[in-house]
């Protein structure tokens, strides 16, 4: 039996990730193997997660990926904590009911609860109310019967008398239990910049945040609770949707881009590629002088390439590494990030310029206005390393950079069909780039094409 519970909050901002990632690292430190998830689509959170876990996070998202590929995927990690050691801990994404329809679960925290068979503990935060907070949770537990609503976690409290007027109303009104808090504690904020939280490969989350965090969940979070509340879980099983049946073996090496700059890639879409027969071979376009030997293919995922635009600059030996892999036409697949540092230039939050790859025709700068956000169906133009032409997959745009001109029909790698089918993303020679971030297990054979297009001939 795999124990499971899902961390969800009644809006963005309630403090999912801060009260998930302490929990999380509370039941690491009593022995549990805890394995993290994230619904959505979102990179930086699972950050936390694997600090506190020390595992990977795997995203879970019931837009992007067909169901039974979440349910696969789930299981599959899973299966490491199946023992009577294990827990799988799930962050939601914004409020629990937010998704992709204004009028359907498909998306949302909810659906991944339900499909799941996962009891659900509800974040509320508490800081600007008293008594009136059990009338938020009514309204949750009773919007969708259907979702399995099992225990309350308070954050911002003020103190024990703020607690006193909260806890009690909950519990009577509604019947399910108040399963702890947080304090209202600056110290607890973490700082966030232009597309939310700073991950942490930057370096910027200090052990002793952790330290604290984890301290303070183990005082006023009842972490047996919650373990009980997660025995009450009934996950379904699943058959291999996007993972291969049988091992497979190494037939191609593909360098990976991950460093401060580029850090947004989806564990699952790196597991496929292994499971289908890559070898991974990492690199940083930062530090790196030049790409790993003998590699096929080249993957460039998202990331914050414009707030290292100097230092990628001044990595000349690696810009021409890149450069002189595209002359010998090895395939390059990059999304969002990668396809700011493939183009001839970037400009940074301050505005200053700074020279690229110079492979795409493409200028990007930050904007200060407008945030382009949301899920993409999109269908290639031509074969690309993931999709024949003609082929649809979903996928997820999340960026302030904006580019000076957009692609022409003749070089997009893909129509967004559900956006009157404009052009998205470049491809010129061995490149093919774009905004759009896609999931490997989206649809079936993605990663095994993407490893067969990058062995070598």
């Amino acid at each position: 039996m795999t124990r499971a519970v899902i961390i969800a909050g009644v809006r963005s901002g309630v403090g999912k990730t801060t009260i998930a990632t302490g929990i999380m690292g509370a039941l690491k430190r009593r022995g549990y193997e805890v394995q993290p998830f994230k619904a959505g689509p979102d990179y930086i959170d699972p950050s936390y997660h694997q600090l506190a876990c020390g595992v990977p996070s795997r995203n879970l998202d019931t837009w992007l990926l067909p169901m039974p590929t979440v349910t696969e995927l789930f299981q599959r990690a899973g299966q490491t904590t199946g023992a009577a050691g294990g827990l799988c801990v799930v962050e939601g994404v914004m409020g629990v009911f937010d998704g992709h329809s204004s009028l359907t679960e498909e998306g949302s925290t909810a659906q991944l609860a339900k499909l799941l068979d996962a009891p659900v503990i509800l974040v509320v935060d508490a800081a600007k109310v008293a008594r009136s907070v059990a009338a938020e949770v009514l309204g949750y537990q009773q919007f969708d019967p259907d979702l399995r609503v099992g225990g309350v976690i308070l954050n911002g409290v003020g103190g024990p008398r703020h607690l006193e007027f909260c806890q009690p109303q909950i519990e009577a009104t509604t019947g399910l239990p108040v399963l702890g808090y947080l304090p209202r504690r600056e110290e607890f904020i973490q700082p966030e910049r232009h597309l939310g939280l700073i991950p942490t490969v930057e370096g910027t989350v200090v052990q002793e945040w952790y330290d604290a965090l984890i301290a303070q969940v183990e005082e006023t979070i009842d972490l047996d609770g919650i373990l009980a509340v997660s025995e009450t879980a009934r996950p379904p099983s699943a058959a291999p949707q996007v993972y291969p049946g049988e091992p497979q073996p190494k037939k191609a090496r593909i360098a990976i881009a991950r460093d401060k700059a580029f850090s947004f890639y989806y564990q699952d879409s790196l597991d496929l590629l292994e499971a289908w027969g890559a070898e991974l071979a990492p690199f940083s376009p930062l530090e790196d002088e030049e790409l790993p030997a003998s590699v096929g293919g080249v993957y460039i995922g998202g990331g914050f390439p414009e707030m290292f635009a100097r230092e990628l600059a001044e990595n000349r030996p690696m810009l021409e590494s890149m450069r002189r892999a595209l002359e010998r036409k090895v395939p390059v697949y990059a999304e969002c990030g990668g396809l700011m540092y493939l183009g001839q230039s970037l400009s940074d939050l301050e505005g200053a310029d700074y020279p690229m790859v110079g492979a795409l025709p493409v200028v990007s700068s930050m904007s200060k206005r407008r945030l382009t956000l949301g899920y993409r169906e999109v269908e290639a133009c031509a074969d690309t390393p993931l999709l024949k032409k003609g082929q649809r997959v979903r996928g997820h745009e999340f960026h302030w950079s904006v580019l000076a001109e957009q692609p022409g029909r003749e070089q997009a790698v893909y129509s967004v069909v559900d956006q009157e089918n404009r052009p998205e993303g470049f491809h010129v020679g061995s490149v093919w780039a774009s905004y759009i971030h896609v999931h490997l297990g989206s649809a079936p054979g993605l990663a095994q094409r993407f490893v067969e297009s990058c062995v070598l001939e």
